[in-house]
């Protein structure tokens, strides 16, 4: 009998939000990851970042606003989400304009998350 190790997966965000597709790609992954009960994380780094911004409108670009989805994220058992204090700083934008499930942490801090993960896929 072998025995099957589940493998950690964390998903790091380093673009915009509407910028390109990569944004919604990633959050594809990860609700697909967590529906075969695979351990997920998320990472927001760099321009990441915008993407857990709370007041995003979609609608004035005219793009799919797949930023609503990550209030499924819970749904999913996808709860730890970790955003980049230093590129929030970088880029001006205040901790409180963040989703509330996102914990903002230090680059540290980050790192030592990301080392605990099996797979990392960047987007």
């Amino acid at each position: 009998m072998s025995t099957h190790q589940v493998k950690h997966y964390a998903i790091v965000n380093t673009t915009a939000s509407f910028d390109s597709l990569k944004g919604k790609e990633s959050l594809d992954a990860a609700l697909i990851l967590a529906s075969y009960e695979m351990p997920v994380s998320l990472f927001f780094i760099g321009d990441g970042v915008y993407q857990t911004l709370t007041s995003q409108n979609a609608e004035t670009i005219k793009a799919k606003d797949y930023i609503a989805t990550f209030k499924a994220l819970g749904f999913y058992d996808i709860d730890d989400i970790y955003v980049c204090s230093e590129s929030l700083q970088k880029r001006g934008i205040k901790e409180v304009n963040v989703l509330t499930e996102g914990q903002c942490c230090s680059n540290e801090r980050l790192k030592a998350k990301l080392k605990q993960c099996d797979i990392v896929l960047t987007f």
